[in-house]
């Protein structure tokens, strides 16, 4: 990838990490897979434990949710992690027809799109509302700065509109260009 997280169309290259939260009741876990072309997030998921089915159910959502039978030319981007170096996730993203790409090591500007997610994430979540209790209210909040960050948020990069209205847009001109071929 080079480091050029951008696509033309969704469901060209996804990126995907992890983060760590400390609750009252031990370290909680929430990773994410985003969709590059409007950074939209198309899968998450929270767990106690960082063992690789955590990542594996944050991609089942994402492929449940987007991937298509004539879709084949999707790339999953991740860092060097043993969770996505996995036998089962690097078996899954082929059974899927899904590209494996990852970081170079030691590199942190490898993934840095997902980082980016993340480190809003922290800010606008974890920072501001804690301290947690347990993963229940990391989980709860989790899903409401997803569907917010998704449908309500306007981000910079992708002309101060939302994840949603991105891709809605970029459907929308698909669809006139083709009614008029």
């Amino acid at each position: 990838m080079n480091r050029l997280f951008k696509a033309d169309r969704p469901n060209k290259l996804w990126v995907s990490d992890f983060t760590y939260v400390p609750t009252w009741s031990g370290t909680v876990y929430v990773a994410f897979v985003i969709d590059v072309f409007a950074r939209r997030i198309v899968g998450w998921r929270t767990s106690t434990s960082m063992k690789t089915q955590f990542v594996l159910d944050a991609l089942e959502q994402a492929i449940w949710q987007r991937k298509t039978p004539d879709n084949k030319a999707l790339v999953h981007h991740s860092d060097r992690g043993s969770q996505y170096l996995s036998i089962k996730y690097t078996e899954r993203l082929a059974e899927a027809e899904i590209d494996l790409s990852v970081g170079t090591v030691g590199d942190a500007y490898d993934n840095a799109l997902a980082e980016c997610v993340i480190g809003l994430f922290k800010t606008e979540v974890i920072n501001q509302i804690g301290p947690w209790k347990s993963m229940r209210e990391v989980e709860w909040e989790t899903l409401k700065w997803v569907d917010w960050y998704n449908n309500r948020r306007l981000l910079g990069p992708i002309g101060y509109i939302t994840p949603a209205e991105a891709e809605e847009a970029f459907y929308a001109n698909l669809n006139k260009l083709d009614m008029v071929a």
